[in-house]
């Protein structure tokens, strides 16, 4: 191990020094400084002569009197089972008061592909006790789903929720083993203290906090640490995943943040940007994140991902949603117009996609006639969605009685199936029994996208009304 006192720059995050011999991309550097501080960074580029390296901690106090350790190994994060109920901060160190991590192993951050030969299609369905989610975009365990939502919109208590109540409910088999055990990875990038202090309230109070690994990287935390703590969350997902056969979900918040950090790294390298100042790389780096869930063919375990990143100017057009929905399997969206209405959770079904979930809804556990009441529910809401458009413009008297019962439908699936608030958990039951609730408040031969055999077991009737006596 050299130990060099050459640094020629210091630029925003980086460091620039000067070497003598061949320096590995992504290798660990230690930089001690004149004052005897040592902070930790990592190889960010490197060529004949020279590297680049982005510090976690910043670069105050870092001066060409600063002496630079390459370390010759890439970051790696230290996995052991005993994580689950622990809090770490954005580089994975424990800030919860609690002991020092005894690690199993440790594990490069920047992990391996999966091989598309090894890869298993995801299938099975991930009940999140959210009726917008689990009737309308279901879940599926090994996908990865965004949440699109915007600057002050309810998405963390949308998030808390999902950590909250995300299960994976499963048949016994013949010997009775009800399956795997499941787990939360909850990645925190660039938030508050406000924030933070709210999310570790609500994962105490709940106890959910026994079940899961919170990585936290707040608003004052150097932004380079921002593109290690996603990669340290999924990394030790992957172990729990694979290693430990546990069904984890990886919850990341706010990948907007993430993209900043990207680009914050990019003006300081000097590099060419790409659309709106974003590096010209985002699309593969943010695939690197996002194309670790998955499963493994003779695994038991799996890795699901919910990314959650705000939309500046709720512009779904911006390179950050815009790319997130090239590489995943659909996104929920959250919209502003149904929060000013109270609506928790404000999640707009109509551009909300899961474009995996025929495949992890049908018979067994979660109903067979859930993909026929879900296609009914969005055709009638979207019928009503266009009504009343129509309505402010000719009034509701104008329409006709079938059109009248379209518009109700719109009112009470946004306040019945949509409206749960956060502490409520349905199950797909009770979600599927609102829905034909709210289904048979149409007339029969309005739906049309349901099998008659399901119309015959679930369609209520209406009641006939009392006759009143002379």
């Amino acid at each position: 191990m050299k130990e060099y006192q050459t640094i020629t720059e210091v630029s925003g995050p980086l460091v620039f020094a000067e070497v003598d011999e061949p320096v590995g991309y992504d290798e660990i550097v230690e930089i001690e400084t004149p004052a005897g501080e040592t902070l930790r960074g990592q190889v960010l580029e490197s060529s004949e002569g020279i590297v680049s390296i982005q510090v976690f901690e910043g670069t105050g106090g870092i001066d060409r009197n600063a002496s630079v350790r390459f370390l010759g190994e890439t970051m790696k994060m230290p996995v052991t089972e005993d994580l689950l109920g622990r809090v770490l901060d954005g580089s994975g160190r424990p800030i919860d008061g609690g002991p020092d991590i005894v690690p199993e192993e440790r594990r490069d951050i920047v992990g391996e592909a999966i091989n598309p030969y090894s890869r298993e299609y995801p299938e099975e369905f991930i009940q999140t006790g959210v009726s917008a989610i689990d009737g309308m975009n279901t879940l599926v365990r090994g996908q990865k789903l965004p949440i699109f939502s915007g600057s002050g919109l309810p998405h963390n208590e949308l998030a808390l929720q999902i950590a909250r109540q995300a299960t994976v409910p499963e048949e016994a088999d013949d010997e009775g083993d009800e399956g795997s055990e499941f787990a939360v990875i909850f990645g925190a990038m660039g938030i508050t203290q406000e924030e933070a202090n709210e999310f570790m309230q609500d994962f105490e109070r709940t106890g959910a906090l026994e079940r899961s690994v919170v990585f936290m990287n707040l608003a004052d935390d150097p932004a380079v640490e921002r593109t290690v703590t996603p990669r340290l969350a999924l990394t030790t997902a992957e172990y729990l995943a694979f290693d430990k056969g546990y069904h984890v979900l990886v919850i990341l918040t706010d990948i907007t943040n993430y993209c900043e950090a990207l680009r914050e790294i990019g003006a300081a390298r000097e590099e060419v940007p790409g659309r709106r100042g974003y590096p010209g790389y985002m699309y593969t780096d943010l695939a690197q994140l996002y194309e670790r869930a998955g499963r493994i063919k003779g695994r038991e375990g799996s890795v699901t991902q919910i990314p959650i990143l705000t939309m500046p100017g709720d512009d779904d057009t911006h390179p950050i949603p815009d790319l997130t929905g090239y590489i995943t399997e659909g996104q929920i969206v959250m919209d502003r117009s149904l929060n000013s209405e109270g609506i928790e959770p404000p999640i707009n079904v109509l551009p909300s996609l899961s474009r995996l979930m025929d495949d992890g809804i049908g018979e067994g556990l979660t109903r067979a006639d859930h993909a026929d009441v879900s296609d009914q529910m969005y055709a009638a809401y979207a019928e009503g969605e266009d009504l009343r458009d129509l309505v402010n413009i000719v009034g509701r008297e104008a329409l006709s009685e079938r059109d009248n019962k379209f518009l109700d439908f719109a009112d009470r699936f946004e306040q019945e199936f949509v409206q749960q608030g956060y502490e409520t958990n349905r199950t797909i039951e009770e979600t599927l029994e609102i829905g034909w609730d709210l289904l048979s408040m149409l007339p029969k031969d309005a739906l049309n996208r349901i099998d008659e055999e399901f119309i015959e077991e679930h369609y209520r009737e209406e009641e006939p009304e009392a006759v009143a006596a002379d």
